[in-house]
């Protein structure tokens, strides 16, 4: 009978694969919480998007996405559907005309106050699969990952444009060069017919 430690050990590169770690991490945690909210609770996405909402009356989308991190489609259609169960209601933004602005409706704050035991009862049950000494240290790592998935679209737009301005250079230097080639050909050519003999 093989040890689990030791069966763990024979997975080979997945053993050190983050994106798979995370995955797998990812479904224990899903799992955990699924277990505490119950099948008549809250899913983990609308708990976050109603405890965002609580923070302020009047988010954008664009600003639930920023305090969510769920990416823009999913989250327009998650809020109509919590908009279509009374959980969130919409009205036209004050700061922005062609904006809709999202804030909690009462039945909405009732079930995140329902809630909020059951995910900090999940978040405690997940932390405690951790050595105490390690919790900490934990939930920073998590934190920074966050902050980097908050900064990717940035940091891809700051790429985008380097590598487009890299390009344009790149092609100016290539037609410099060119014009160049064409140059020197051409005074090649004149050479070549200022010493060719005459024709008689």
């Amino acid at each position: 009978m093989v040890k689990a430690g030791k069966a763990a050990k024979k997975v080979g590169p997945l053993a050190n694969s983050p994106s798979h770690l995370m995955h797998r991490a990812l479904q224990l945690a899903l799992d955990i919480y699924a277990e505490e909210a119950g099948s008549d609770g809250l899913t983990q996405r609308q708990f976050a998007v109603l405890e965002a909402a609580s923070l302020k009356a009047g988010l954008t989308q664009t600003e639930l996405v920023r305090l969510t991190g769920i990416d823009r489609s999913t989250l327009a259609d998650l809020v109509a559907r919590m908009t279509a169960k009374g959980l969130l209601e919409r009205e036209r933004s004050t700061l922005d005309a062609r904006a809709k602005a999202v804030r909690l409706s009462e039945a909405g704050l009732a079930r995140l106050e329902a809630a909020r035991p059951r995910v900090e009862a999940a978040d405690r049950r997940i932390m405690g699969l951790l050595p105490k000494g390690h919790r900490d240290g934990f939930l920073k790592q998590l934190t920074e990952l966050a902050a980097a998935a908050d900064d990717a679209p940035t940091l891809a737009k700051a790429q985008a444009k380097a590598a487009k301005k890299a390009q344009k250079l790149a092609d100016k230097e290539a037609k410099k060069a060119e014009k160049a080639a064409r140059k020197e050909a051409k005074v090649e050519d004149e050479a070549v017919e200022d010493t060719s003999p005459e024709t008689v």
